[in-house]
C-alpha cells in the first residue's frame, strides 16, 4: 500500500529499502534510516508490519519514527489490532486516516479525540451501508469540537454516568544476564497508560512519592511541561478515554533489581547429542508472584532436535527456525519449574562452538521494579467525586541471560 501527498515519488524508490531488507538477518538489523541519492527511507518493523517514510528534505528523524508510530496506535485504536489483513479490510478508512494525519506532508490531526469525530471507527451497520450505497459514510459531517480550541485533545460535552480514572504503571526490563548470573546491562522502560473517563473539562493533578526517579521522560502533549519542571507535579486536561500520559527510561547508571534467575547448563558431546537443563526461579520480587513465563532457546543450526522433560508447563521446538520455547506460566517459589534433557545433532557435524542465549517473558503484578509509586490524584473545575485506581505491572523485555 503507498500514499503520497507532496507529489508522487516513483515505488522503485522501494528497492533501496528491499536491498536493505534482504541484506538483514531480522527484521531488528534493518536500519531505521537509509540514504539514497535523492532521499530518505526512515522506516520501522511493528505487528509483522514495515511503515517506511519516503522524505526529500533532511527532516528530525525521530519526529518521523515518532509520527509512524503514531499511526500504527491510530490503526490499533480504530480497528483492535493492526496486522496485514486488517489494513486490507479497511483500506477505505486507512486511506482517510491517512488523509487527516498529514496535510501536504505535515501532520495535523494526530489525537484519536479529533479523529474520531473526523473519520468515524467501522461498525458493522456503516459496513453495510458503505456496501449497499457505494458510498463512504466515515466521514463526520462537521469539524471536531476540540481541534480549534488550545486542548485539541479533547472533545467538549462530554458526559459520563460514571466518572472514573484508572492509571497502569508498566515496566519493562531490559536486562543482559552473563553466564555466572551477573547483570552485563539492566534498564527500564517505563510508561504509563490511562483510562480516563471524566465529565465536562476535569483539570487533573497527579503527584509521586519519589519524582526524582522520573529523568528522562516523554510527555503527552497534555501536560504543563513548566509545572514539572519546577514542582515535580503533571498537571493536565486530559484526553478522554484511553492514552499514554507519559513514557520513561531508568538507565543503566541506577541500579535495577533483577527479578528472576535461570540456572542453566548445557554441554556438546563429541559425535550426535548433547545434554540441556534450565532452572527458572524468583530472585528479588519484593514477595509478589511471577506469571505467564515464557523461556526462549535459540540453537544452533546443527541441532536436529531436542528432547525435553519439563516439571511444569509444555515446550515446543520449531526444526526450521531451531527455537525452542518453554511456555513455564506461574513460578512458585517453594518449587522452582526446570527443563532438561538431550539434544540431537546432525550425524558428522561438529559440536557448535558456543551455547544459546536464553530470551525470558515474564509478568508481575502489583510491582513497578523501579520503586516509582503514585502518591495522589486531585481533580479541578468539577464537582464530583470520581473512582479512582491505580495498577502495577513489571514485565520481561529484552531479558536475555548468556549461557
Amino acid at each position: 500500500m503507498e500514499k503520497h501527498w507532496k507529489s508522487v515519488v516513483h515505488r522503485s524508490i522501494c528497492d533501496y529499502f528491499f536491498e536493505a531488507q534482504g541484506k538483514a538477518a531480522s527484521p531488528d538489523d534493518i536500519p531505521p534510516v537509509i540514504v539514497t541519492p535523492h532521499h530518505y527511507l526512515i522506516n520501522i518493523y511493528r505487528n509483522q508490519l514495515y511503515l517506511v517514510a519516503v522524505v526529500t528534505t533532511e527532516v528530525p528523524t525521530l519526529f518521523v519514527i515518532e509520527f509512524l508510530h503514531r499511526i500504527l496506535d491510530t490503526f490499533v485504536e480504530y480497528f483492535g489490532d493492526c496486522s496485514e489483513s486488517t489494513i486490507k479490510e479497511q483500506f477505505v478508512i486507512v486511506y482517510e486516516l491517512l488523509d487527516e494525519m498529514l496535510d501536504n506532508g505535515f501532520p495535523l490531526a494526530t489525537e484519536s479525540n479529533v479523529l474520531k469525530e473526523l473519520i468515524k471507527p467501522p461498525n458493522i451497520l456503516r459496513s453495510i451501508a458503505n456496501t449497499v450505497t457505494g458510498k463512504s459514510t466515515n466521514v463526520g459531517s462537521i469539524l471536531p469540537t476540540g481541534q480549534l480550541s488550545n486542548v485539541p485533545w479533547r472533545r467538549t460535552g462530554v458526559k459520563y454516568t460514571n466518572n472514573e480514572a484508572y492509571f497502569d504503571v508498566i515496566e519493562e526490563i531490559d536486562a543482559i544476564i552473563d553466564r555466572s548470573g551477573s547483570t552485563v546491562t539492566a534498564e527500564i522502560q517505563g510508561y504509563i497508560d490511562c483510562r480516563v473517563k471524566l465529565s465536562g473539562m476535569p483539570d487533573l493533578t497527579l503527584s509521586f512519592v519519589n519524582p526524582r526517579l522520573l529523568d528522562d521522560v516523554s510527555f503527552h502533549p497534555c501536560i504543563r511541561f513548566k509545572r514539572w519542571e519546577s514542582e515535580k507535579v503533571l498537571s493536565f486536561v486530559p484526553p478522554d478515554g484511553d492514552f499514554r500520559l507519559l513514557s520513561y527510561h531508568i538507565g543503566a547508571q541506577n541500579l535495577v533489581a533483577i527479578p528472576v534467575y535461570i540456572k542453566h547448563n548445557i554441554s556438546y558431546r563429541e559425535g550426535s547429542g548433547g545434554r540441556f537443563e534450565i532452572t527458572v526461579g524468583p530472585k528479588q520480587t519484593m514477595g509478589k508472584t511471577i506469571e505467564n513465563t515464557v523461556v526462549e532457546v535459540t540453537f544452533p543450526k546443527t541441532v536436529l532436535n531436542v528432547t525435553l522433560t519439563p516439571t511444569q508447563g509444555k515446550y515446543t521446538f520449531d526444526p526450521v527456525t531451531k527455537i525452542m520455547t518453554w511456555d513455564v506460566g506461574r513460578i512458585d517459589p517453594l518449587k522452582v519449574p526446570s527443563i532438561k534433557g538431550n539434544i540431537s545433532l546432525q550425524s558428522g557435524a561438529p559440536p557448535p562452538e558456543s551455547n544459546p542465549t536464553v530470551s525470558i517473558q515474564f509478568t508481575i503484578s502489583q510491582l513497578a521494579v523501579s520503586g516509582i509509586k503514585i502518591n495522589r490524584l486531585d481533580m479541578y473545575g468539577e464537582k464530583y467525586k470520581p473512582f479512582k485506581g491505580v495498577k502495577y505491572i513489571t514485565k520481561g523485555g529484552k531479558f536475555q541471560v548468556r549461557t
